[in-house]
């Protein structure tokens, strides 16, 4: 099996900190880690149309503005039968050893609305200031999920940490 991602990095700024959206996966083969909102794009799904909905299944947000988006450019009306989009992402990622063989695509992005106690097979969703993030992720990197490791030290790099 082949997967392919979207996640979402859900960004608010207040107080003097960002924070950002994190959660825990309740399936059985999750360990309830912590983990950033996203899944499995359908078939014939965009990124973008997988990331809102993912979003939406798990946490109750409405994303409202997501970066590269303004990069969007597509080949409609050029062949009806095929169309492709491309667009930047914040990050990207492929496993590159493990049980599950997939690529996916981090976006920084906006939402509004209320956070559900539970969601779309999670729990615990809340927004945590990315200073606590990084000292829970110091302190115990397997803590959070493999597949978003490598993509919260990408962005925890890129804000200074």
């Amino acid at each position: 099996m082949f997967y392919v991602n979207s996640r979402a990095i859900i960004e608010r700024s207040g107080n003097e900190a960002t924070e950002i959206v994190i959660q825990r996966r309740t399936k059985t083969d999750s360990s309830f880690q912590f983990e950033l909102p996203g899944g499995r794009i359908e078939p014939f799904e965009s990124l973008i149309q997988a990331l809102v909905r993912e979003v939406k299944e798990e946490t109750g947000l409405d994303v409202y503005e997501i970066e590269g988006t303004e990069t969007r450019i597509d080949t409609t009306g050029i062949n009806p039968e095929f169309e492709v989009e491309c667009l930047r992402p914040f990050a990207a990622y492929q496993t590159i050893k493990g049980p599950i063989d997939s690529v996916g695509y981090y976006f920084r992005c906006k939402a509004s609305g209320d956070l559900l106690e539970a969601g779309d097979e999670t729990i615990e969703i809340q927004w945590i200031d990315i200073k606590e993030l990084n000292n829970l992720f110091m302190e115990n990197p397997l803590d959070f999920s493999d597949i978003d490791r490598a993509g919260i030290k990408y962005y925890l790099k890129h804000q200074g940490y």
